[in-house]
């Protein structure tokens, strides 16, 4: 049974970073692709960025425009943890952020289905 888990969310001030990880256990995946997602109150849920896997090797990431110069994700393999670190955050990043990972996918964002997501992270940035 594979199992995602987030930790990292809090309160931050805008223009403030936070580290968002995702660590994956109970399966090995050969291929995978694994996405930040966001889900702000009363707003559908929202691809943030994602990252596509072979093995230990990174295949592509890919970002929403909002997410673009101040997101990153990356990998620690060694971990089994995906990071997103968010840098200049604004009061329209808080959210729910989940990581969710769909099993033998090469991906872009928009066409991400996960198969299974963690259980979120809340992120508010506010004065």
């Amino acid at each position: 049974q594979l199992q995602l888990v987030e930790s990292g969310g809090g309160l931050v001030e805008p223009g403030g970073s936070l580290r968002l990880s995702c660590i994956a256990s109970g399966r090995t995946l050969d291929r995978y692709a694994i996405g930040w997602f966001r889900q702000a109150p009363g707003k559908e849920r929202e691809g943030v960025a994602c990252i596509s896997m072979s093995g230990v090797n990174v295949l592509s990431t890919d970002y929403a425009n909002s997410a673009k110069g101040r997101f990153t994700i990356s990998r620690d393999n060694a971990k089994n943890t995906v990071y997103l670190q968010m840098n200049d955050l604004k009061p329209e990043d808080t959210a729910v952020y989940y990581c969710g990972l769909e099993a033998g996918a090469w991906t872009t964002l928009k066409a991400m289905t996960p198969d299974h997501w963690g259980q979120g992270t809340q992120v508010t940035v506010s004065s």
